[in-house]
């Protein structure tokens, strides 16, 4: 405690901790984006002294986040190029027969394309796939979107470029003097955990995962099913004025529930059968995409959009211009907290809300005054244009595919053949990683793989900011101090305990950090502080860095532990702790795992 105290008494140590702290409740309670937290800190830390702007801003020219900006481009063409259009054309064959099946085909050929590609999109491409392949032989999607995703996350760590943090663990390497981290640093530490992990996806219990699709109606078997939650109007010419809602078989006919009538300031709930409609009362629905169509394809009534009630018409054909497509609240959106009317979303996007998706919870307010949160899925129609705008937006994530800005599949071999190449020069030759990284990048775009238009649409900036400006944590904490005391306490704390606990009490301790902070933001402040421990556990460097990236990856005890988590949620009609339920069994697993691995692997090294 001396040596902390100590360094507690530097006033740039004081500063440090304090933005620190700072950081921490930001990332908790999301008051800020993730990356303008990150810019915040960066920035005090700069103006107070603690760093200079040279070692503070060095983590946006390091090779490994430029390294990440050439692969969203290339990511980016793969998937357009249809490059996964064999995987979806698998898991919609008659082979795949059963959930197990498609869980194994999950766990253990899609998990490995995560090895390479961003996990996000490859759970965008495959999730409506994967629904319709529910919807055809009957099984709840609860059944195996959440395996889905866990088959992502532990694909994740098979390669360096699997994960945004894995690339954020290198730079952070080279910047304490370690040297960065190559393509297949961990990879043979990787393979058995993936591997342990797609078994127990595989073999886990049934009741591990529940039946949400039984539950009424068609049960939610159907993506196209799901129910949304939507406001219309009764204009003064439908002829459902002066009829009851019993007479007028609204329900019946659309197959839709009311779920409250608004009359003036007044609020009617059920039940309402027999009370008489009048012109200019709002009725709030609970109703699927397909009878969202039809209920505004019938004059009887009209879609309220904010602050537009009369005239919207309902077009989702190309002629039109428009088109109607569910996007997703992700985690970390600056959207969350707000109502549709307070952000004038229309006005903003372009892109007209016509109802709202929040998992199994009932939304029973004005459809413009609903407080969005992660996870809402919104039903929007804009034009392609507008679309395409929001495909780039950090905010919402588009999980409908458009089909016009795919390339000619004749690209497919050329996307193809462009990313193994990538791989394969930095393993085969001198050439750095980043080198043909950013190479592939040109050639993609030079290939007519991906337009120019959509490159800088590809790069996520947001991720950029955030990677690039929390390596200035790792600096601060580092350069004053902190991690060294911090590190002794740690060592204190374990004193005689052996090698392997003592890593097992690092991976979990990140894995649980992670659970409520973002996993970049816990690999910045934990690995200066772990690599300390190397002498007194006699492992190198790298043994303890790695086991802080394998603890920040296993995201498998919250939906908000991972993004992946979050986009399958709504979808597969989770609740919060279905997530742990199905989750903990493999966390627990991993904790006996990974230590293990980490100190056969790098034991003496």
């Amino acid at each position: 405690m001396d040596e902390l105290i100590s360094a507690i008494q530097n006033p740039h140590a004081l500063i440090t901790l304090a933005v620190l702290g700072l950081a921490i409740v930001l990332f908790i309670t999301g008051w800020l984006a993730p990356e303008l937290t990150g810019l915040l800190s960066l920035g005090l830390l700069i103006s107070t002294g603690v760093l200079g702007p040279q070692e503070a801003l060095s983590g946006f020219g390091s090779p490994a986040l430029i390294t990440l900006l050439g692969l969203f481009p290339v990511s980016a063409a793969l998937f357009k190029s249809g490059a996964l259009d064999r995987l979806r054309a698998l898991i919609a064959s008659e082979k795949i027969g059963s959930s197990r099946r498609l869980v194994a085909l999950m766990a253990f050929v899609i998990a490995p394309v995560s090895g390479v590609v961003p996990n996000t999109p490859v759970v965008a491409s495959l999730l409506p796939v994967v629904e319709t392949w529910c919807h055809r032989r009957g099984i709840s999607p609860s059944r195996v979107l959440l395996p889905l995703s866990f088959s992502t996350v532990l694909g994740g760590t098979l390669t360096l470029l699997g994960s945004s943090v894995n690339l954020l663990v290198s730079d952070i390497s080279q910047q304490l003097g370690y040297g960065s981290l190559d393509l297949f640093s961990f990879t043979l530490v990787s393979i058995p955990v993936w591997l342990a992990g797609a078994v127990y996806l595989v073999l886990a219990p049934r009741f591990l995962l529940p039946d949400r699709g039984r539950n009424s109606d068609d049960g939610g078997l159907n993506p196209q099913r799901s129910s949304y939650c939507t406001e219309v109007t009764i204009p003064a010419a439908s002829e459902l004025v002066g009829r009851s809602l019993h007479n007028s078989r609204l329900q019946r006919r659309f197959d839709v529930d009311v779920l409250e009538l608004q009359r003036g300031g007044e609020r009617l709930l059920p039940p309402l059968a027999d009370r008489r409609l009048e012109a200019g009362d709002h009725l709030l629905l609970r109703v699927t995409r397909p009878d969202l169509l039809r209920l505004q394809q019938d004059h009887t009534i009209q879609l309220t959009t904010q602050g537009r009630n009369a005239g919207f018409t309902f077009d989702d054909t190309k002629s039109s211009g428009q088109k109607t497509v569910e996007v997703l609240l992700p985690a970390g959106s600056t959207l969350a907290g707000a109502s549709l009317r307070e952000l004038r979303f229309r006005q903003r996007h372009n892109a007209t809300v016509l109802a709202l998706r929040r998992g199994q919870e009932t939304v029973q307010e004005r459809l413009g005054q609903v407080v969005m949160r992660e996870g809402d899925v919104l039903l929007l129609q804009a034009p392609i244009d507008s679309i395409r705008g929001l495909q780039a937006s950090n905010d919402l994530l588009v999980l409908d595919r458009l089909e016009d800005d795919l390339p000619t599949v004749r690209r497919k071999p050329v996307a193809v053949s462009i990313a193994v190449a990538m791989l394969l020069i930095p393993s085969l030759t001198p050439v750095p990683l980043v080198a043909a990284v950013l190479l592939a990048m040109v050639a993609v775009v030079a290939t007519g793989c991906l337009r120019g238009g959509e490159l800088q649409r590809a790069i996520r900036l947001d991720v950029i900011l955030l990677l690039g400006s929390l390596t200035s944590f790792s600096v601060a904490i580092q350069k004053t101090g902190l991690a060294d005391a911090l590190a002794s306490e740690l060592l204190r704390g374990l004193a005689g305990w052996p090698t392997y606990g003592a890593l097992m009490v690092i991976f979990i301790g990140t894995t649980l950090i992670t659970q409520v902070m973002s996993n970049a933001a816990s690999v910045a402040l934990l690995v200066p502080v772990a690599v300390q421990l190397a002498p007194a556990l006699q492992l190198s460097p790298t043994a303890l860095m790695i086991t802080v990236l394998f603890g920040a990856s296993q995201s498998f005890l919250t939906p908000v532990g991972y993004q992946t988590n979050l986009m399958v949620f709504g979808p597969g009609r989770y609740r919060f702790l279905d997530v742990t339920r199905y989750g903990i069994g493999l966390t627990l697993m991993m904790t006996i795992l990974v230590p293990w691995l980490i100190l056969w692997y790098y034991s003496g090294s």
